[in-house]
């Protein structure tokens, strides 16, 4: 009579995990990560609208506030302390509140230094500040300025 032996009555029983699909799950969710990974950027294309608009009008004075390379400031042409800004802002503006301050800094200023700025005028009371950029350059291109705003502020 023959006996058939059943693998599950080896008393040499293979004590080793089978890792096979675990490699096959793995390499389903890395094609999946792969695939997806490129979607969930905020890289989205937009055509942006082009605006035809002028700038708006320059006031008769203007206030400028200037953060510099190095991060000192200027109101107008001089030389301001950090800690003197509010009361150079009060002459400067005669103790108007509602006077816009046109704030221009140097492209190597970072955004911290440049929030920094905005708290102080806020908190002197100055809450209209306009952000003054070169307009019509491309970056790269020769700057041409037309007075100390440049071409034009917004």
């Amino acid at each position: 009579m023959l006996r058939i032996r059943h693998t599950d009555e080896n008393p040499h029983e293979a004590s080793e995990i089978n890792v096979t699909p675990f490699i096959d799950v793995m390499l389903v969710l890395l094609v999946i990560f792969m695939v997806t990974a490129p979607l969930t950027t905020v890289n989205v294309p937009v055509d942006l609208p082009s605006s035809t608009e002028k700038p708006a009008p320059r006031p008769d004075d203007p206030v400028f506030l200037t953060v510099k390379a190095d991060h000192n400031l200027a109101l107008g042409e001089d030389n301001v302390a950090v800690e003197a800004l509010t009361s150079a802002l009060q002459q400067a503006t005669k103790g108007d509140k509602e006077q816009r301050i046109f704030l221009r800094a140097d492209k190597t200023v970072d955004y911290g230094t440049l929030m920094s700025v905005m708290d102080k005028l806020r908190a002197a009371g100055y809450l209209k500040v306009a952000l003054v950029n070169l307009q019509g350059q491309e970056e790269g291109q020769e700057v041409k300025s037309s007075g100390p705003m440049g071409s034009g502020a917004q």
